[in-house]
């Protein structure tokens, strides 16, 4: 039963070695996931996914070889059905009510139900919509999709719709979740963990097992030992460019700020619009009136913080070749100049850039700033994109 499992599982592209598969079914023996369906799932994704990249290729192996119907014939149909009675009984136990189990039973019970299914399939020759008996589409017969039948199984229906169905055969849970999806605040935290430092620090207050193990073999007592915690080190300045053409982007620029902070314990923030100028601030209410100088930004955060600005690059030329360029001011200095001077103080440095990565070669001001801050340093707001640059702050 479980090795096509296995074969589905790297056919889909899982990474999942022979010895991790051997250490699920040994956890299957111990009767972790017995008659759940869902303790089944996570006990599986547990122990053969390793990275939430995968997490839709291993539900799609798992709908190929236990839940789903689409791509699967009828012989494999009729030996789905197979499955063990007792999980369908475990299923109802937590899901029906007592009526409802009654009226099963008043019908031959969960055996009878599975052997008319089987039967069905047996004798059915084609797609049937409407009607009591066929497996198909509306109605009321307790197999197929879009009908109402309160002991049905459901088969090739994309959503539940009465909340009624005893099995759902082809259900999947799990959002695709892959290199290039839209990102949420959850996925941006797995991409920025990669540039998490740790170092131990402080008080020698936290229990040091493997020393404690080792100090009392060698001095035949026990001998107690102690180490400092280990606490997160790196240290985040972060430049987020808000209004204008940012506005699209607001959520997701909230989402990557959200969790940046939950991340890094030493991050600080600054805004900006369209590019780097002679001031920031902190307050977008008071951009004008509590302006912090870029110049004592340069000189209060030192060279061992990790630069990221944040924005669509997107603007005139002049506002970054030329002094006086800006669309809101006059500035002194062209927005080259400081981006240079960014640059030079903060060696590790990135831009994130929320326009698709297709798109950059059509706007003359992003490939400007990929000139100042060099292309391997601008990268797109995507999970592969992160990691690729959270790559380049630690190298």
């Amino acid at each position: 039963m479980f090795l096509p499992f296995f074969e589905n599982l790297r056919t889909t592209g899982v990474p999942v070695s022979l010895r991790e598969f051997l250490t699920f079914l040994e956890a299957i023996k111990t009767g972790l996931a017995t008659y759940d369906t869902t303790a089944f799932y996570n006990l599986g994704r547990a122990i053969l996914v390793k990275d939430e990249r995968n997490i839709d290729k291993f539900d799609r192996a798992f709908a190929e070889s236990f839940a789903g119907l689409e791509h699967i014939s009828d012989q494999d149909v009729l030996d789905a059905v197979d499955i063990p009675t007792e999980w369908l009984e475990k299923l109802a136990e937590k899901h029906l009510s007592a009526e409802e189990k009654a009226q099963i039973d008043a019908l031959g019970g969960f055996d009878k139900l599975m052997e008319t299914l089987k039967k069905r399939l047996e004798e059915q020759k084609g797609r049937h919509q409407g009607g009591s008996k066929w497996v198909g589409t509306a109605g009321t017969s307790p197999f197929g999709a879009y009908g109402y039948n309160p002991e049905g199984v459901r088969i090739g229906q994309k959503d539940s719709r009465h909340q009624r169905a005893v099995k759902v055969w082809d259900k999947r849970a799990f959002k695709n979740l892959d290199d290039n999806v839209e990102l949420g605040t959850r996925n941006i935290k797995i991409a920025l963990k990669r540039l998490r430092q740790w170092a131990r620090n402080g008080a020698a207050d936290e229990l040091d097992l493997q020393g404690t193990i080792r100090a009392t073999a060698e001095n035949g007592y026990l001998d107690v030992v102690t180490r400092p915690e280990r606490r997160n080190t790196v240290k985040v300045l972060l430049f987020l460019d808000v209004g204008g053409s940012m506005d699209a982007y607001i959520k997701i620029v909230e989402e990557l700020f959200s969790a940046a902070k939950s991340e890094f314990k030493h991050l600080e923030h600054f805004y900006f619009h369209n590019c780097l100028y002679e001031g920031v601030w902190k307050d977008n209410r008071r951009r004008w009136d509590a302006q912090t100088d870029t110049y004592e930004i340069l000189r209060t955060y030192g060279s061992d913080y990790k630069c990221i600005f944040v924005g669509d690059a997107s603007m005139s030329p002049y506002e970054i070749a030329f002094a006086g360029g800006a669309n809101e001011h006059w500035n002194a200095e062209s927005g080259e100049t400081w981006l240079r001077r960014v640059r030079d103080q903060w060696p590790s440095h990135l831009w994130i850039n929320p326009v698709p990565e297709g798109q950059w070669r059509y706007t003359q001001s992003i490939q400007m700033i990929q000139q100042v801050f060099g292309p391997e340093r601008m990268v797109p707001m995507t999970l592969s994109g992160l990691a690729q640059g959270m790559k380049q702050l630690t190298s």
